[in-house]
């Protein structure tokens, strides 16, 4: 009998069908292919995805040994792992990017209403990359250096949600301020980056020529030149408050105009930070607070290196591990959209933890998170006597 949808069904079918065939059109990923399409390819890389399965070998011998339960989790077959092997090598990776971007539309309004922890309604997001090593001999592509291989993921988080607004990979070699130039600059919203990022050219005309604004930290060497300063309330770890221009001979023709420098020492290491926005409206302290926002991009690397699997891949062509990348960022959104649509209250870290061990299960998802309300206790006492005892 059947008692209801398995986890893994319950999560797959958030997945917009109309968008997600459209994305397959647009690059003709079910060109020619009968019988393992690009949805099946989605679920079975998302249920390897989700339950942390090491190779294509074990992806295989996983499908084979629950078979019985692939039909309701949506899956047709068990893929051999040559099948699999052949659709990431040839599908077009840009089916799962374009996706990913679906997925987005869905999810950030959902988020959009979230409490940040700072008091601002400006849009805030943080901008990092984080390095994927490879091994050069079986990635010959991905040159890094003479005896290493790697690539980069340049990655925009919405700090609403933690969602991955943009996801760029290059090599490794490519510089970070370069992904720059990738991103669409939102008027009035803040981005936090560190001092990798610091361009002054880029930062004048890619931010601040769109009416954004930027926190980011200043180099050692930077050359400026003191033009005011405010009162600053040190008993909160500001020490210094100033506006500044730059004097560099070439930093001071790329950026002409003002900068703030917000000075701050944090008590309980010691650390001098400097901290430099061309944002002139919040307090001293409410920019060195936002700075520290930007940390959670590292925690979303972090997380998504810990739970996705995106160390080790299934393919060594640079489409396979674009592909397989774009759908671990799209099964992190799924997970995402799921809290939200299901009202589970727990964190990304417990969701991805108990769904990947439940994936057949026939149980609500939110009931495997939140404890069902309890009814209102009833105070009627049994009587002894009916109404037809009178």
């Amino acid at each position: 009998m059947n008692k209801g949808k398995t986890i893994f069904a319950q999560l797959m079918s958030l997945i917009p069908e109309r968008d997600f065939k459209i994305c397959v059109d647009r690059y003709k990923g079910n060109y020619r292919k009968r019988n393992f399409s690009c949805k099946d390819q989605f679920l079975v890389m998302c249920y390897a995805q989700l339950t942390n399965r090491e190779s294509l070998r074990d992806t295989e011998n996983c499908l084979t040994g629950l078979s019985t339960h692939l039909y309701h989790c949506g899956i047709s077959y068990a893929v051999p792992r040559n099948t699999l092997a052949k659709a990431n090598e040839l599908r077009d990776w840009r089916i799962y990017a374009d996706f990913a971007q679906v997925l987005l539309k869905r999810i950030r309004p959902l988020y959009a209403m979230d409490d940040f922890r700072l008091d601002l309604d400006n849009m805030v997001y943080a901008f990092d990359s984080s390095t994927i090593s490879l091994c050069l001999k079986l990635f010959p592509w991905a040159k890094f250096r003479k005896h290493k291989g790697a690539l980069k993921m340049h990655t925009l988080l919405d700090l609403r949600g933690n969602l991955p607004v943009s996801v760029y990979l290059t090599e490794a070699s490519v510089h970070d301020m370069n992904a720059l130039d990738q991103l669409y600059i939102e008027p009035a919203a803040i981005y936090l980056m560190d001092k990798g990022y610091v361009d002054f050219y880029r930062l004048f005309n890619l931010i601040l020529q769109k009416g954004a604004f930027f926190v980011t930290r200043a180099k050692d060497n930077m050359l400026y030149e003191v033009v005011s300063s405010t009162e600053a309330d040190k008993s909160t770890g500001i020490i210094a408050d100033e506006r500044i221009i730059l004097t560099g001979i070439k930093t001071s023709k790329q950026y002409p105009e003002e900068l703030r420098m917000v000075t701050y020492e944090d008590y309980a290491t010691s650390n001098v930070y400097r901290f430099l926005t061309n944002n002139t409206e919040n307090e001293a302290l409410t920019i060195a607070e936002l700075y520290r926002e930007r940390w959670n991009v590292e925690l979303f690397f972090k997380w998504i290196k810990q739970h996705l699997h995106i160390k080790s891949f299934y393919g060594t062509s640079q489409n396979a591990v674009f592909l397989q990348i774009w759908i671990a960022v799209c099964t992190y959104l799924l997970l995402a959209w799921a809290k939200k649509a299901m009202h589970i209250e727990q964190s990304l870290h417990t969701i991805s933890k108990n769904v990947g061990l439940f994936l057949t299960e026939r149980t609500p998802i939110n009931e495997l998170f939140n404890k069902p309300v309890p009814e209102e206790p009833s105070f009627e006492y049994p009587c002894l006597f009916g109404p037809e005892d009178f």
